[in-house]
């Protein structure tokens, strides 16, 4: 029924009305005559609220109005310009702006903002800055979201160093994971696909919360993050990163472009990581942190073939070595009961990518893309005496094609995408395995209708057929509401689909003695998200606040249950038999209260429940609250910046423990507690230095693993973890750039 009725809206929204809107670009000559766009200019009728800005190509579009037949364009540092608009005019004017002062230097300073809330997106969504990245170490991807108040990152086990990502309550298979709009990080790279993003290697982060574009197709249930890379015709020249901490881990990246042409450049981007130390502070014979030694490299390039025909590509690699488990394991030993119990994880995986896109020549509000991505990734790996190795290869491509109906007001995409998935996983012991080619095609439109400024209609619809699992309709829609200058309301909702992997994404759980049941003929998971947001900005005490609420409710049709508390001794894998549901609610306010001060103060409230092992129980592992603190000071023109942030963390429900005997059981819920980093940042010309610490508070799970004094026993689990297992970590940091 809900698919029908979006249906039924989607046919009826072409008989909506047109409405005239004019588009045009502010443009400014360089001294040598080259025409150079100008972003961020203001754009509005005199006289009037009606306006916008300028994109990042210098392009606008603005509503025209009964109320004033005159122009105004203004950048600060130009002469404004005021264009009498009448009949004479085109759909499209050109303005050329010319600088009103003329010195030989000025040195402007402003702060970057660290997060970017998109007022004029339809879809709740925030954009991570470089700035954001560099208020904490960000080694790599999992660490990005120390200061965010929507996605958690944990660490899912004592042994392996798997990191956990939530957002809406619900675990990370049921994000959409993309690198700069390719659909990554699946199957096996689904736990450790965090930790292959270096952190000084991105330029941003985009993440949206609830179903996202079907564009991107049809996986997203509880949001989308988007990884942007450093671009080549954009990053330094040089960039080198290093870092060390007090765990014994040190890395080291590099960045350096070259451009050959206006029209052509290219970039390597290298990552080293090497952590060979055993360190064991809670002495209970295990690593606090694996032993991980990483090489990953980029090479992308760019061309800009003419102005209307682009194109990037590039290849990626990764070799990394994972070891985990007891100290003192002797590699000229046999891997059995007579050796200390060891976790080796070898991966290596290539992707190649490549995007071309053209643009029509009388009308670049028209264009056609490409965008395909392949990735093969090998894993070999043992969890003590089980082996679990596994290969996927997988490739993608979307062929899209933009444009508008009438005028502006009216945007459409349409296109097709395909997948190929090869996916061959194998668990000694258990003896399971996967041996499954998903092969889907897949088509869709997404209609979007701005009849002004404060109104923005977004529906999608997709079809998809699947070799395994047959057709099916991905119906989404977005929309979003600015009722008053500063007030913004947003309603989302939609469907998602996704394939489970039993075993590789949930792969720490190996790192226990519980065995892995698997039930016959699992279904594709599918779930409802809706989601209504509100976005209010407001003076107080001469300080501008801005307030962000949001509440978001996941359903599920089916779902691929992992239940833990069916025994203690295994792990069961089932469709779900009954309800399952996630609600989750959040408020966050930022503001300024003295200058160069930035404060961020969020709270969310997160309801989980499944019905698991024949009980309608709350969902394991899901904090039931979190708040988040931070403040962020730089002084004048950013030479120093301190950093410090604080995340509460509400209760959990543990899964049960109570069949084992008594030194052997665990509390099922976990206390509420706080985490404390700080950062402090040196700015020099051309390189800075950063000193650091995590978990200030010294605050950790005490024993976090069951049975470690007997590691080859029925009884023993490293997966239990609800809180930090790291005792206070320190760090120090350098980072150089060439422009």
């Amino acid at each position: 029924m809900k698919t029908r009725i979006l249906i039924l809206f989607l046919s009826l929204l072409p008989l909506f009305s047109f409405a005239d809107l004019m588009k045009g670009k502010v443009i400014e000559k360089s001294s040598t005559g080259e025409i150079l766009p100008l972003p961020g200019a203001s754009v509005f009728w005199k006289n009037t609220n009606i306006g916008t800005a300028t994109d990042g190509k210098g392009k606008f579009e603005i509503n025209t109005t009964n109320k004033s037949n005159i122009l105004v364009i203004q950048f600060v540092g130009y002469t404004s310009q005021e264009l009498i608009i009448n009949e004479s005019y085109e759909n499209e004017i050109i303005a050329t702006l010319v600088p009103n002062i003329a010195l030989n230097e000025v040195v402007i300073s402003k702060r970057k903002l660290g997060t970017v809330l998109d007022r004029d997106n339809p879809i709740q969504s925030q954009s991570i800055t470089g700035a954001e990245l560099c208020k904490a170490a960000c080694c790599n991807l999992s660490e990005s979201f120390e200061t965010n108040a929507s996605v958690d990152v944990s660490y899912a086990d004592a042994a392996t160093g798997a990191k956990s990502i939530k957002l809406l309550g619900l675990t990370g298979k049921y994000i959409e994971m993309m690198t700069e709009k390719n659909p990554n990080f699946k199957g096996l790279a689904s736990v450790y696909g965090m930790v292959y993003v270096p952190g000084p290697w991105m330029e941003s982060i985009q993440v949206s919360k609830g179903v996202g574009s079907v564009i991107n197709g049809f996986e997203s249930i509880t949001g989308q993050i988007n990884i942007e890379y450093q671009k080549p015709q954009q990053s330094p020249k040089f960039y080198l990163n290093t870092y060390a901490n007090s765990m014994g881990m040190s890395e080291v990246n590099a960045i350096t472009s070259v451009k050959f042409s206006p029209k052509l450049s290219t970039s390597i981007l290298a990552h080293i990581q090497d952590n060979d130390k055993e360190i064991d502070m809670n002495h209970d014979h295990f690593l606090d942190d694996p032993m991980v030694t990483q090489y990953n490299f980029v090479n992308r390039w760019n061309w800009e073939v003419s102005k209307t025909f682009k194109t990037q590509f590039g290849v990626k690699f990764i070799d990394e070595q994972r070891i985990g488990g007891q100290k003192g394991y002797k590699t000229n030993l046999p891997n059995d009961t007579n050796n200390a119990y060891r976790i080796n994880i070898d991966t290596r995986r290539y992707e190649a990518f490549a995007k071309i896109g053209y643009l029509f020549p009388k009308n670049d509000d028209k264009s056609i893309a490409l965008i395909t991505n392949f990735s093969s990734h090998e894993q070999n790996s043992f969890y003590g005496l089980r082996t679990y190795n596994a290969d996927q290869k997988y490739f993608y491509a979307n062929l899209l094609f933009q444009s508008y109906i009438g005028n502006l007001k009216h945007k459409y995409t349409t296109g097709l995408s395909y997948i190929y998935d090869d996916f061959n996983d194998y668990l000694s012991g258990d003896d399971l395995g996967t041996n499954r080619t998903e092969k889907i095609a897949g088509a869709y439109m997404e209609y979007t209708w701005l009849p002004n400024d404060q109104i923005t209609l977004q529906t999608g619809l997709r079809y998809d057929d699947h070799n395994i699992f047959g057709g099916f309709v991905t119906p989404r829609i977005h929309f979003r509401y600015q009722f008053a200058p500063k007030s913004t309301v947003r309603i989302a909702g939609g469907s998602g689909r996704r394939t489970s992997n039993p075993i590789a994404e949930n792969s720490f759980l190996l790192a226990s003695s519980r065995s892995f049941e698997i039930a016959d003929n699992l279904q594709q998971e599918k779930a409802w998200n809706f989601g209504l947001s509100f976005t209010q900005y407001f003076n107080l005490f001469g300080k501008e606040f801005t307030l962000a609420t949001d509440f978001y409710r996941t359903t599920f049709d089916n779902q691929v249950m992992v239940d833990l508390d069916n025994s203690v001794n295994s792990v069961k894998f089932y469709n779900l038999d009954g309800k399952s549901w996630a609600n989750n609610y959040q408020a966050e306010i930022k503001f300024e209260p003295i200058e160069r001060l930035d404060v961020t103060t969020a709270i969310r409230f997160s309801d989980v429940k499944a019905d698991i092992n024949n009980e309608f129980r709350k969902v394991p592992y899901v904090n039931r609250f979190k708040g988040l603190v931070n403040f962020s000071y730089a002084t004048n023109f950013n030479k120093w910046q301190f950093d410090f942030t604080t995340q509460f963390n509400g209760d959990m429900r543990i899964p049960s423990t109570q069949d084992n005997p008594n030194d052997f059981q665990r509390r099922e819920k976990s206390p509420a507690y706080a985490l404390l980093n700080a950062q402090i940042t040196k700015r020099f010309r051309i390189w800075e230095l950063y000193l650091g610490a995590e978990n200030l508070g010294n605050y950790t799970q005490k024993n976090p693993i069951i049975g470690a004094e007997e590691p080859f026993g029925e009884y023993f689990d490293a997966s239990m973890i609800w809180g930090p297992i790291q005792e206070r970590k320190f760090y120090l940091g350098l980072r150089l750039t060439i422009e």
